[in-house]
């Protein structure tokens, strides 16, 4: 069991709002008002998860952007007034993102990136520091390079030393590489201080929770597949569509059928190491594309929520509307009531 992350045991993603805006989308002053942090709240979750992207903040040059913090402002004030804590996730950072390669190839070797980091989790510190009781802080979103681990370390502890000059009792997410994969999380060096969570998102089998998503290269604008199915089914599905080292991070569970046993068995080492440096384990993702079957997804669902409640995991369902998971969308409204229940 995983020491506990009190005040951010269950929650909901806001996607889509000021990270990740997609045209389509509501304007930022129409995305997510506060009347969607109260609809958020009724339905019994302790916080939410606000992934920012620098721009927000800042400039190309890193000038402050004062208006951008305006939307933090409102949202963590909107979060009190409605008993709901606040993830304040750095989705997007000068120079790395997690779903563009070219963009971020240099970010771990380009010193004035990093520092450029560095000073913007300052000024977040600063600003924000003073809510430790109810805003924590995320450092970076996804790494995705494997072959990144030491100098992601790195960066990570001096980004901590440096927010705890002005955020010292702030909780702040470390994840690890393969896009925050749980079979990173051993790679992560034990925790500076004992405000530290470690953090992680799971979105397995990819081939079911992903199916014919448009961003996924290979996939089939048509595809469907069930859940649950055996893990080899899915795996060899993976490797016949997509890319058979997608399937990694569950090929050692090829022999399981899916289900709670599969989740927990998959959780384990991570829990294993969170118990040995004493660290709450967060799954700040998870969630299932709004092309999968609904009934499926419920049952996908309840499968993941039975690890979490087994190991005490906290969580963050991706996400609340709209970017293709939105579990509060038509697309679901057959098995609304239900997916609240496993939240």
């Amino acid at each position: 069991m995983a020491r506990a992350f009190e005040g951010f045991i269950k929650g909901i993603n806001l996607g889509g709002w000021l990270s990740q805006v997609k045209p389509e989308n509501a304007g930022r002053d129409e995305f997510i008002t506060e009347e969607d942090i109260r609809t958020i709240s009724s339905f019994g979750v302790d916080h939410v998860r606000l992934p920012i992207d620098y721009d927000l903040v800042e400039d190309e040059a890193g000038a402050v952007r004062e208006e951008g913090y305006g939307y933090i402002d409102n949202c963590i004030r909107w979060c009190l007034e409605n008993n709901l804590n606040l993830v304040l996730d750095l989705h997007k950072a000068a120079g790395y993102v997690f779903d563009d390669a070219a963009y971020s190839a240099d970010f771990f070797h380009d010193e004035a990136l990093m520092d450029r980091f560095i000073n913007l989790w300052i000024r977040l510190a600063k600003r924000y520091g003073k809510y430790h009781k109810n805003v924590a802080f995320e450092l970076l979103n996804e790494i995705v390079c494997p072959d990144v681990s030491d100098e992601w370390n790195d960066l990570a502890e001096r980004a901590i030393h440096r927010i705890r000059e002005f955020a010292p009792d702030t909780w702040i997410l470390v994840g690890g590489t393969r896009n925050n994969s749980i079979v990173s999380l051993k790679e992560l060096r034990p925790p500076v201080d004992s405000k530290i969570v470690y953090n992680f998102h799971c979105y397995e089998p990819l081939i079911f929770t992903h199916q014919a998503a448009y961003w996924v290269e290979g996939m089939p604008s048509d595809y469907s597949i069930d859940y649950p199915l055996t893990v080899q089914e899915y795996m060899d599905e993976t490797k016949r569509l997509i890319d058979g080292d997608i399937a990694f991070p569950i090929s050692h569970l090829a022999d399981m059928m899916c289900g709670p046993a599969f989740f927990g068995r998959f959780f384990e080492e991570a829990v294993q190491v969170a118990e040995k440096y004493d660290v709450p384990l967060y799954c700040g993702e998870y969630g299932v594309i709004d092309r999968a079957a609904p009934e499926a997804t419920l049952r996908w669902l309840q499968d993941i929520h039975a690890a979490f409640e087994k190991y005490g995991i906290s969580h963050a369902i991706w996400t609340y509307k709209k970017m293709d998971f939105g579990i509060t969308d038509a697309h679901y409204s057959s098995v609304f009531q239900e997916i609240l229940k496993n939240l």
